[in-house]
């Protein structure tokens, strides 16, 4: 499991939440850890390009999105979120709107159980994701000490049906000096992963589009013609992606600004698309009210 690892999934944008985990000085990273305590996230981010479990479309898209989340006592939590893509009309490309329920079965072994409804802008760009409209993510995490690892089971389906499971694992290390005062410092959280699946999404978009082209002009670059989605089964469950992701992030006692540099590596990749090894390149603030 140390060498296998989930990426920051959803990704068309994907955002890692962030929970208060009960020390004044820290907001953590991710749902994992929990602590019972009503609290209010807020973040805004942006991305070089929008990746898809493992998959990029034909036509680069950098994004920005804008996220909240409200966390119950309870460990119920409800969020939503924003993504524009700057450039293309209209302002607004999708919305995403999901809820979920934080536990932990021991104090090593803890989980996530969410369900996320994503609404696409039918004038906005039609970016790899539009073909699945609903995600039902399980995710579940150990911590070994020296590192955590987890594994996530995500079940999407829409225009296009197609189950996932990724692999993650991090070591968290962090600063023991400060930068400017004595309530910040620097983290790091080093993460490879590993995403196997169903890729029908990719070959429903990849349709699409050469349907597109031939009734509405040019060819779209980045695909392959002429099409022939006969001789590649996109139902079979296979490797699509492996990914080393270097975080760096800056922290205060209820914010956190993070820089993240990802090297994607996808395999198997449906013979429409193009996708080579790629870098991507994000930017994240968030903060914490409780």
């Amino acid at each position: 499991m140390l060498f296998i690892v989930t990426f920051n999934a959803v990704n068309a944008a994907a955002i890692r939440f962030p929970v208060f985990n009960g020390r004044a000085d820290h907001v953590a990273a991710d749902t994992d850890t929990i602590f019972r305590k009503s609290s209010v996230s807020v973040g805004v981010n942006y991305g070089s390009d929008i990746q898809f479990f493992g998959r990029t479309g034909p036509i680069k898209y950098p994004y920005l999105s804008a996220y909240g989340i409200y966390n119950f006592k309870s460990g119920f939590f409800v969020s939503a979120t924003g993504v524009t893509i700057p450039g293309y009309n209209p302002l607004t490309e999708e919305i995403d709107l999901g809820g979920g329920y934080l536990y932990n079965y021991t104090k090593t072994f803890s989980g996530t159980l969410s369900y996320t409804r994503f609404i696409f802008n039918k004038d906005a760009a039609q970016v790899i994701k539009s073909l699945s409209s609903n995600d039902i993510n399980f995710k579940n995490s150990f911590d070994w000490k020296f590192a955590k690892s987890s594994v996530v089971f995500d079940y999407l389906f829409g225009d296009a049906n197609d189950y996932f499971i990724t692999f993650n694992t991090t070591k968290h290390f962090e600063t023991n000096w400060s930068i400017f005062d004595d309530k910040d410092y620097l983290s790091f959280d080093p993460t490879i992963s590993a995403i196997f699946g169903t890729q029908n999404f990719v070959g429903q978009y990849s349709a699409e589009h050469f349907s597109r082209d031939l009734d509405d002009g040019p060819d779209i670059p980045g695909l392959s013609i002429p099409p022939d989605f006969t001789h590649y089964d996109n139902g079979r469950f296979n490797a699509l992606n492996y990914s080393i992701k270097l975080p760096i992030a800056y922290n205060r006692p209820h914010s956190t600004f993070e820089l993240s540099w990802k090297y994607s590596i996808p395999v198997n990749v449906e013979g429409a698309l193009r996708n080579r090894h790629e870098i991507f390149f994000n930017m994240t603030f968030y903060h914490l009210f409780f």
